[in-house]
C-alpha cells in the first residue's frame, strides 16, 4: 500500500505571508488517488496553489490540471480525459471567532453567499487532501467517451416478455 500524498502547512507558516505552492503527485501517489477515485488510471496530477493568511486562518486558492483514465458508461472502453479545475478554500482552527457556528434544526442554503470556513482540529492543513477533493468534484459522474452514443431501441411488442401474459389474460374474439 502506499503512502497517501501529503504536504502540509502549518498556520503560522503563512502568518508572514503568502506561500506559493506547486505541487505534482508521483506515481505512488497518483495510483493511490486513482484507487480512491475510482479511476482506472492517473497520468498526471500537478496544481499551482497560494496559501494566504485569512483572518485567524489561512485561504488556499490555485488552479489543478490532471489527466484521468476512466471507463465510459456507455460502451465500456476505457479512454482518458482532462481535468481542470480551481481551487478556493477558507481554513480556520477550532474554537476560532469565525469558525461557523454548529447547526441545529433546519439547515438554510443560500447560494449567492460564500461558504463558511473550513474547520480544522489542529494548525496543520494538508493541502494535497483538499486538491484530490476538488478533483473528485469535478470528475464527470457519467463518463462517456468522445463520439460514443446511445442508441435506445424499446423493445417490440411482440417481443417483451409480458407479450405471452398478455395473450393469456385478453378475451378471445
Amino acid at each position: 500500500m502506499s503512502d497517501p500524498w501529503n504536504r502540509i502547512v502549518k498556520l503560522h507558516e503563512v502568518s508572514r505571508g503568502p506561500l506559493k505552492l506547486t505541487l505534482e503527485a508521483g506515481g505512488a501517489e497518483r495510483a493511490d488517488i486513482a484507487r480512491r477515485l475510482d479511476l482506472e488510471s492517473l497520468s498526471s496530477f500537478r496544481a499551482e496553489i497560494v496559501a494566504a493568511p485569512w483572518l485567524d486562518g489561512l485561504e488556499l486558492s490555485g488552479r489543478f490540471d490532471a489527466t484521468v483514465e476512466q471507463i465510459c458508461g456507455v460502451s465500456l472502453e476505457p479512454f482518458e480525459a482532462s481535468v481542470t479545475g480551481d481551487i478556493a478554500v477558507r481554513i480556520v482552527p477550532a474554537g476560532s471567532a469565525h469558525a461557523p457556528p454548529p447547526e441545529e434544526g433546519d439547515l438554510e442554503f443560500d447560494a449567492d453567499s460564500p461558504d463558511a470556513p473550513d474547520v480544522i482540529a489542529d494548525d496543520a492543513v494538508n493541502i494535497a487532501e483538499y486538491l484530490v477533493e476538488h478533483l473528485s468534484l469535478e470528475l464527470d459522474p457519467f463518463p462517456r467517451k468522445p463520439g460514443v452514443t446511445f442508441d435506445y431501441a424499446p423493445p417490440t411488442e411482440g417481443l417483451s416478455p409480458f407479450a405471452a401474459l398478455r395473450k393469456l389474460v385478453e378475451p378471445k374474439a
